[in-house]
């Protein structure tokens, strides 16, 4: 197949065409130097990508979901991100949610055939009862999976809004969607390896439309993940870390606060900051939408400089 007929993940790449020549260090090299033509394609994207993030913003309000359904890697990264919203955003598990052809098996094993069946993305769309305040991000690097073009043509049959990500230029899977991001960084260093610089593209431009989503949505106080769930240790001293930084206020009364705001971030901010208790804090924050700045009426404390010993 002539290679202007061939996905650009499945072009070959000349700066790699000795690889199996190389030491490793050439090896290596040569994957950071294609790799930094990563972001370079993602900032050449950014304006669809925004766009993106309205749309999951406009569907959430509406009291959407996020939906990512992709195959093999495309949906492994989708189901990833998925995961990491509750314990980020302290989403409900259904909010962001990640579908993958074949299945939970496919998150670890890779399930042949599953990724050709555009009947099987539509059974796993009318699975999840999407509608018209769903938003459906259908992720393909070679822009052309069936199974998520499957997916994306029922979820637009159901009413709810379409984003398309793809790794090649006038990807098919852009034809179904209301807003079609393509990012092409060009030829794997390994052809055909979408796990690679495609792989790496679609993580970048996944955690931007979660996260500013969630900015968007009050669940960030300058740049402090103010609804974190402190699930484990780390995350409560991450909790309280977010407290003292956001009111100037020491560990002690961070700890308080947190203690009684039943471990929400949030509520225990606009407790310390406004001098009232935790009931008091969650009526303000309800009235504010959830929005912390709103809430206590004052940005957070600035970032201290570091001092000359670091």
């Amino acid at each position: 197949m002539p290679p202007s007929t061939l996905a650009t993940t499945e072009q070959r790449n000349p700066a790699s065409a000795s690889l199996d020549t190389m030491s490793s260090l050439d090896i290596v090299s040569v994957m950071n130097t294609e790799d930094h033509r990563v972001a370079d394609a993602v900032g050449a994207a950014l304006p669809q990508i925004a766009r993106a993030v309205d749309v999951v913003v406009a569907g959430m309000r509406a009291g959407g979901r996020l939906i990512y359904i992709g195959a093999g890697t495309s949906g492994r990264l989708g189901v990833l991100d998925a995961a990491e919203c509750p314990p980020t955003f302290r989403t409900p598990a259904d909010l962001v949610v990640g579908l993958i052809a074949g299945g939970r098996e496919a998150v670890f094993t890779a399930v042949e055939g599953a990724e050709d069946d555009a009947g099987l993305g539509a059974a796993d769309i009318d699975g999840l009862g999407v509608g018209e305040h769903d938003t459906v991000v259908g992720i393909a690097a070679s822009g052309r999976t069936p199974y998520v073009i499957g997916g994306l043509d029922r979820a637009r049959e159901r009413g709810a809004a379409t984003i398309a990500l793809a790794c090649t230029a006038r990807a098919s899977v852009c034809e179904r969607a209301d807003v079609a991001i393509e990012v092409v960084p060009g030829p794997e260093v390994l052809t055909g390896s979408s796990r690679l610089k495609a792989g790496t593209a679609q993580k970048l431009v996944l955690n931007m439309i979660s996260t500013a989503a969630m900015v968007r949505l009050g669940k960030v106080y300058g740049n402090l993940m103010v609804d974190v769930a402190p699930t484990n240790t780390k995350l409560i001293d991450r909790a309280r870390r977010i407290v003292s930084a956001a009111t100037g206020c020491d560990d002690e009364r961070a700890a308080a606060a947190l203690a009684a705001a039943d471990g929400h971030a949030k509520t225990a901010i606009v407790m310390v900051a406004c001098g009232i208790d935790a009931d008091a804090a969650r009526r303000r924050l309800a009235a504010a939408g959830g929005f912390v700045r709103a809430a206590v009426g004052a940005p957070p404390a600035p970032i201290p400089s570091p001092s000359a010993k670091e």
